[in-house]
């Protein structure tokens, strides 16, 4: 038995399981292409300030990328999930991509990497399209001599900067005219970021919609996706619908994707979800099953894990990286719960505890002795004696 705190400060008694879910590595699923957008592992000894440069630990942060690519899942590297904007700057972004990018040649592991603009230094104001577009260029650059696919992030500096539809099509148009090979185009939801409130041009999002439907449609041979982070599934299954042949649709929808990587068999949506860092293994498992026709199996390993998702991404969603570090400390994946920034404070204990006993009923610890214990050295911080 362990004492955990509900939201109100009492405690209550839970009894973890015995045994994980049973699962084993194996290879890429075939009929959906999946990534896990996967979080960084902080150096705890590194001389660091909350609004300093991150240090990491570089072993720790490969080593659970490896073990995605080991269960078949593909990595979205230096994405949010990376604290990007959170925590990490550009050059601790670009040396991880640099690494791991030669991790992922080295093992045969499917990589995409996540490009922005977030070099520049605020406030944005004095800055131009240009300046934007420069920056955007600096790090595609990057991604592309590293060997990898760019992921091109949703920009806080244009978010700012741009006062059109036509801004986002100037800037986009330019980019993906150059680009080496085709990219993903990332759509992610002021839920997530504030700062990306009207996004596209607009805040009606008919209308934003419409502008990335008419970027894509303009260069589709220069797009392999668009990712989609609105929280939104009727949205996401009207855009989908819309994309043009040969364009997919990334689900980054945390609360329905069971449902939207299924389809609706006429349609479904590809996977580049942050959640799969906390659920690799059995995502990677599920979605196997769907390789083999069998979608009743597939939403019996993933809707369950939905109310995890949804406690998880909790507003103020964008400190779900909290609880992933969480569980992959309790998962034994890295050896302590601190997170670049400071940001391991982000979330409350009794946040924590409630995270920990959703992945612990879906057996998601490989050793939950471990996770017990550590979860119980996590209480007793907090003045929470078992």
């Amino acid at each position: 038995m362990i004492r955990l705190p509900d939201a109100t400060g009492a405690l209550r008694r839970y009894l973890p399981r015995a045994e994980p879910h049973p699962v084993a590595p194996g290879p890429p699923p075939a009929s959906r292409t999946a990534f896990a957008a996967v979080h960084v592992v902080a150096d705890s000894f590194g001389n660091t300030m909350p609004h300093g440069p991150a240090a990491l630990d570089w072993d720790a942060t490969l080593a659970f990328r490896r073990h995605l690519w080991a269960h078949g899942l593909g990595v979205a590297e230096a994405m949010d999930t990376a604290q990007r904007g959170m925590g990490l700057d550009w050059p601790a972004a670009a040396e991880l991509i640099r690494r791991t990018a030669a991790e992922a040649a080295a093992v045969g592991g499917s990589l995409v990497c996540g490009a922005g603009t977030d070099q520049l230094a605020l406030p944005y104001g004095p800055l131009t399209l240009s300046d934007v577009t420069a920056a955007y260029e600096e790090q595609l650059s990057a991604v592309e001599g590293a060997g990898a696919r760019a992921v091109v992030m949703a920009s806080r500096a244009l978010a700012a900067v741009a006062t059109t539809a036509d801004d986002y099509r100037e800037v986009y148009g330019r980019l993906l005219r150059q680009t080496a090979a085709p990219v993903i185009l990332h759509w992610l939801g002021p839920v997530f970021d504030p700062q990306l409130d009207g996004y596209w041009g607009s805040t009606d999002l008919d209308e934003a919609t419409g502008t990335l439907l008419a970027i894509v449609t303009e260069h589709a041979d220069k797009v392999d996706g668009v990712k989609v982070s609105l929280l939104d599934a009727e949205r996401e299954r009207a855009l989908r619908r819309a994309l043009p042949d040969g364009v997919r649709c990334y689900t980054g929808d945390d609360f329905h994707y069971p449902e939207l990587v299924e389809g609706d068999g006429e349609h479904h949506s590809d996977a580049l979800l942050g959640v799969f860092d906390a659920l690799g293994p059995l995502a990677a498992q599920a979605l196997r099953l769907l390789d083999a026709g069998d979608g009743s199996g597939c939403r019996a390993l993933l809707d369950p894990t939905v109310p995890l998702a949804r406690h998880l991404f909790a507003p103020p969603t964008r400190f779900y990286k909290t609880g992933v570090v969480l569980l992959a400390w309790l998962s034994g994946h890295q050896a302590h719960f601190t997170m670049a920034g400071g940001l391991h404070a982000a979330r409350s204990l009794p946040h924590l505890a409630r995270a920990y006993e959703l992945a612990d009923g879906l057996g998601l610890f490989p050793d939950p002795q471990l996770a017990e214990a550590r979860m119980a050295r996590l209480l007793a911080v907090h003045g929470v004696e078992q």
